[in-house]
C-alpha cells in the first residue's frame, strides 16, 4: 500500500525595521516571553504556565477572544483561540527566540517560529526583526495567509514597541 505524499510545510519569514531604535534597546521587549501581549496586538492574554522565565523550556499561555459578528441580533458567545508555547532556545548575545507552538486549539500540530533582532544595513542605525517560522499544513489555513499575518503581526508589534521605547526615553 503506497503512503499518501506529504504536504509541503508552510513555511515563511517577516521582518519590520524600525529606524529610532537599537537592537540593545529592543531586545529585553522581545525577550521578556511572557508579556508578548504588550507588544502583539491581537492576542489578549500571555502569561506564564511553568518553568524558569528567560530560560528554555518555558511555557506560556497566550489567547485572543473573538467576539462573533451578528446580522441577525441573535446573542453569541465569544470564541478563544489559545495556546502553549514552549520556549526552546534564546540567546541573548546574538538577540534570538526560539519557541514552538503545543497543545492548542488553533489546528497546528507541529509550528516552530525563531525571532531575532538584528542591525540594520547601510550605517543609518535601527534596527530589524526577523520573524521565521516552519509548520504543518493546518486546514483550511494557506501559507500565504499564515505569511500575511505574521508580516501584519510583526509590523503592530514593532511600531508599539518603538513607541514604547520612545515614551521612556521622553521620561528619562
Amino acid at each position: 500500500m503506497a503512503e499518501e505524499p506529504k504536504s509541503p510545510k508552510l513555511e515563511g519569514k517577516a521582518t519590520a525595521k524600525l529606524t529610532h531604535t537599537t537592537p540593545q534597546q529592543l531586545w529585553p521587549l522581545l525577550e521578556d516571553f511572557c508579556n508578548f501581549h504588550k507588544w502583539l496586538p491581537t492576542l489578549d492574554t500571555c502569561h506564564h504556565v511553568q518553568g524558569l522565565h528567560g530560560q528554555p523550556g518555558l511555557i506560556r499561555y497566550c489567547a485572543t477572544v473573538i467576539q462573533p459578528s451578528s446580522t441577525d441580533g441573535a446573542v453569541q458567545a465569544p470564541t478563544v483561540k489559545w495556546c502553549h508555547e514552549k520556549l526552546l532556545a534564546i540567546d541573548p548575545v546574538q538577540r534570538f527566540l526560539r519557541y514552538e507552538i503545543g497543545e492548542n486549539n488553533l489546528g497546528f500540530t507541529s509550528y516552530v517560529s525563531e525571532m531575532k533582532v538584528v542591525e540594520s544595513g547601510g550605517g543609518g542605525g535601527g534596527c530589524m526583526v526577523e520573524w521565521s517560522f516552519t509548520a504543518d499544513p493546518v486546514e483550511g489555513l494557506r501559507s500565504e495567509d499564515l505569511c500575511g499575518y505574521i508580516q501584519s503581526a510583526l509590523e503592530g508589534m514593532v511600531e508599539r514597541m518603538e513607541k514604547e521605547l520612545q515614551a521612556q526615553a521622553a521620561t528619562n
